[in-house]
C-alpha cells in the first residue's frame, strides 16, 4: 500500500455460535435447579400454598401461554421459601424446574443462561449471556410443562419481555412490590404468620418446645412482629448458643437492631434482617430517593396506625410528591398504606433507626407532630379524637430524644399533650409530661421567661388536681412572680395566676389567704375588659364560694348574685357557666362551689 491518505480497515466476520436445534436437546432425566432444600420447619402458610397450588394445578402447563404467579410481601415474609416449597414439594409435576435469580435484568438473564449451560455445555461457553438465554428460552418453548421461578423481582418491566416470548408452562414470581404484573399475571399478597405458627416456627427451630416456656416464645414472636425469616433466625441462634429464652427476649428489647443482625455462625442459609432491608433501601436510593428521607422519618414514630397527615413535613410540604413516595414505600412492601393510615414493621423501623446516621429524621419527625396537633387541646373537643391517634407517636417521638439532646419544640410538644391528658383524666401522666416541659424552658429560655411561668402553672394545675395543693402552692408562687416582673402588677395574666393561687389556698384550707387574691384578680379583670367580661363572672364566683368558706353568707349572696347576673350578659342563660352560677345561687348551702379558673394554655 502507498499513498499518504490510505487507510486500512478491519472487518470481523460475524461469529457463529453452533448451538443445536432446541427440538434436539432432550435431557436424559428430570432438569431441576434450585437455591437450596426446604426448610424443614414450613408452618402456618397451608392456605396459601393450597391455594397455590390449585392456581398452578388447574391450569394446563403445556398449552400456548404462560400461567403466571407473583407472591408479594415484605422482605423476610416467607415468599422465597413458598416458591421453594412449591417447587420441591411438586417437582414430579414439572420435567424441568428452574430457579433464576431476578433482581435485575442482568442476573434473570445470567439464570436463564445457567439453563443453556446444563443443557448444551459446550455450546454455552462459546455464547454471550445473551445468546444463551435466548436459546433456553427457545429451548422452554420447545418443551412444554416447564416451572421456572423468577425470584425477588424489582421491576415488572424486568421480567414483562421473557413473558412476551415464553409459551407452555408456569411461571412463579416472588416480589417486594405490590404493583400491577404484566399480562394476566395473578397476585398473592404473603402476610406476617399468625401468632401461634409464629411460636411453633420459633420453638421447633429453637427447640424450646416445653409448653411451659410458650409464653416466653410468644412474647418473643410478638417482639419480631411475627415475621418468619426473623422468627427462623432467632430460633437458629438461640439453639447454637444455647441462649435461654427469657434472656433472649431481654436482649431483643434492650438492643433490638443488634439482635435482629445477629444470625447463627455458619448457616449459610440465614440472611440477616439488616441485609434484606439494606437491598430494599438502595435500590430506593437509586430510584425513588425521596422515599429514603420519608420511611426515616416515618419510623421515628410508633410502627402502628400513623395518620397519614404526619407524612407531610412541617416545612414545605409537597403532597404530590409525599403521596408518590408513599405509593413507593408501599409498592415496596416497605410501609402498609390504607387511605388514613401508614402502618411500618417494627423490624424495619429497628433496622432503619440503627442505620440512620444524624439527628435530621426524628427532628423533621417532632416538626410533622406539632404541624398536626389540634389546636386547643383543652376545649376543642373535635380535635380528641386526633389527639388520642398521635398520643403513641407522641410517647415514641419523646424516646428518641436523650435529656442533653432535648430541643425548645420538644417541649412545646409536651407542655400541649399534657393539657390533653388532663382533661381525658390522666392526669399522673400529664403531670410527668409537664416535669419535663417545664425544664426544657428552664434550658432554653432562662429561669424568668414567661413561658416557664405558664407551664409552672400548669404543672401546679396537675398536683391539685391529683389532691397535692401543696405541692402546687410554691409553683404558683414562682409563675406569679415571673408574671409580676415581665407584664407589671396590673397584667391580665397576672389576675388568671393570682385566681390559680387563690384556689391552692381553698383547696389547703385557708380560705382567707385565698379572698384578697381573688379580690385582687377580680379588680385587675375589671380594670383591663369592664364588668361585663366572663373572667369577671368567674371571679365572682370564686369569691362566693371563699366568703361562704370563712362564715360570711351575706358577702357570699351578693357575689354569686352579681356573677350571675355577669354570666347571664356576657354568656346567655344557657352557657354552662351561667347554670353552674345559678345553682350555687340556689343552692349555696349545699354546693362546695364552682370551677375554679381554667389554666392558661
Amino acid at each position: 500500500m502507498t499513498g499518504d491518505n490510505n487507510q486500512i480497515t478491519t472487518v470481523q466476520a460475524p461469529r457463529s455460535v453452533a448451538f443445536p436445534t432446541p427440538e434436539e436437546v432432550q435431557p436424559s432425566g428430570r432438569v431441576m435447579e434450585i437455591p437450596r432444600d426446604p426448610t424443614r420447619v414450613f408452618v402456618g402458610r397451608d392456605d396459601q400454598f393450597r391455594w397455590l397450588d390449585r392456581f398452578m394445578g388447574e391450569l394446563d402447563a403445556g398449552g400456548d401461554v404462560v400461567i403466571s404467579q407473583a407472591v408479594h410481601g415484605l422482605g423476610g415474609v416467607g415468599k422465597s421459601e413458598l416458591a421453594l416449597q412449591y417447587a420441591y414439594r411438586q417437582r414430579v409435576r414439572y420435567p424441568v424446574v428452574w430457579w433464576v435469580f431476578a433482581d435485575g435484568p442482568q442476573s434473570i438473564e445470567a439464570g436463564l443462561a445457567g439453563l443453556t449451560r446444563k443443557l448444551v455445555p459446550e455450546a454455552a461457553r462459546e455464547a454471550t449471556a445473551q445468546e444463551a438465554a435466548r436459546w433456553a428460552v427457545d429451548w422452554l418453548n420447545a418443551h412444554p410443562g416447564w416451572l421456572l421461578i423468577f425470584d425477588n423481582v424489582t421491576d415488572p418491566a424486568h421480567v414483562e419481555p421473557w413473558l412476551a416470548r415464553l409459551t407452555g408452562g408456569h411461571m412463579l414470581i416472588t416480589s417486594r412490590r405490590d404493583v400491577r404484573w404484566p399480562g394476566t399475571t395473578a397476585t398473592l399478597r404473603l402476610d406476617l404468620l399468625e401468632p401461634d405458627a409464629a411460636v411453633a416456627l420459633l420453638t421447633q427451630v429453637s427447640g424450646h418446645t416445653d409448653p411451659a416456656e410458650r409464653g416466653l416464645a410468644a412474647r418473643i414472636a410478638e417482639e419480631l412482629g411475627y415475621l418468619p425469616l426473623a422468627l427462623d433466625q432467632a430460633g437458629a441462634y438461640i439453639q447454637q448458643t444455647r441462649t435461654p429464652l427469657d434472656r433472649y427476649l431481654r436482649l431483643l428489647r434492650d438492643q433490638p437492631a443488634q439482635v435482629y443482625d445477629a444470625a447463627a455462625d455458619g448457616d449459610k442459609s440465614q440472611t440477616t434482617i439488616a441485609r434484606q432491608w439494606d437491598i430494599t433501601l438502595q435500590a430506593l436510593a437509586d430510584t425513588a430517593p425521596d422515599s429514603i428521607a420519608l420511611i426515616q422519618m416515618l419510623a421515628c414514630f410508633h410502627p402502628d396506625d400513623i395518620p397519614r397527615a404526619l407524612a407531610y413535613p412541617a416545612q414545605k410540604p409537597n403532597p404530590v410528591a409525599i403521596d408518590r413516595a408513599l405509593g413507593v414505600l408501599a409498592s415496596h412492601n416497605m410501609i402498609t398504606l390504607t387511605d388514613e393510615l401508614i402502618s411500618i414493621h417494627r423490624l424495619t423501623q429497628a433496622v432503619i433507626l440503627h442505620n440512620t446516621p444524624g439527628t435530621q429524621p426524628r427532628n423533621t419527625a417532632l416538626g410533622s407532630l406539632l404541624n398536626t396537633l389540634p389546636p386547643d387541646p383543652q376545649h376543642n373537643i373535635d380535635g380528641w379524637p386526633l389527639w388520642q391517634s398521635l398520643l403513641p407517636h407522641i410517647d415514641r417521638i419523646f424516646c428518641h430524644y436523650p435529656a442533653d439532646q432535648q430541643s425548645a419544640d420538644l417541649g412545646t410538644l409536651l407542655n400541649q399533650t399534657a393539657l390533653f391528658l388532663q382533661v381525658q383524666g390522666q392526669t399522673r401522666r400529664a403531670q410527668q409530661f409537664l416535669t419535663k416541659a417545664v425544664d426544657i424552658a428552664e434550658a432554653f429560655y432562662g429561669p424568668d421567661h414567661p413561658d416557664v411561668a405558664i407551664r409552672l402553672g400548669n404543672l401546679a394545675a396537675t398536683y391539685r388536681a391529683l389532691g397535692q395543693p401543696a405541692e402546687a402552692k410554691p409553683l404558683e408562687d414562682r409563675a406569679l412572680a415571673i408574671t409580676e416582673a415581665v407584664y407589671g402588677p396590673d397584667h391580665p395574666t397576672v389576675a388568671i395566676w393570682l385566681g390559680n393561687l387563690a384556689a391552692t389556698y381553698r383547696a389547703l384550707g385557708q380560705p382567707a389567704e385565698a379572698k384578697p387574691r381573688f379580690e385582687r384578680a377580680l379588680a385587675i379583670t375589671e380594670a383591663v375588659y369592664g364588668p361585663d367580661h366572663p373572667d369577671v363572672a368567674i371571679w365572682l364566683g370564686n369569691l362566693a364560694a371563699t366568703y361562704r368558706d370563712l362564715g360570711q353568707p351575706a358577702e357570699a349572696i351578693s357575689a354569686i348574685t352579681q356573677a350571675e347576673q355577669c354570666a347571664v350578659r356576657t354568656l346567655g342563660v344557657e352557657h354552662p357557666t351561667t347554670r353552674s352560677l345559678h345553682q350555687f345561687a340556689e343552692f349555696l348551702n349545699d354546693l362546695d362551689g364552682v370551677s375554679d379558673r381554667p389554666e392558661r394554655d
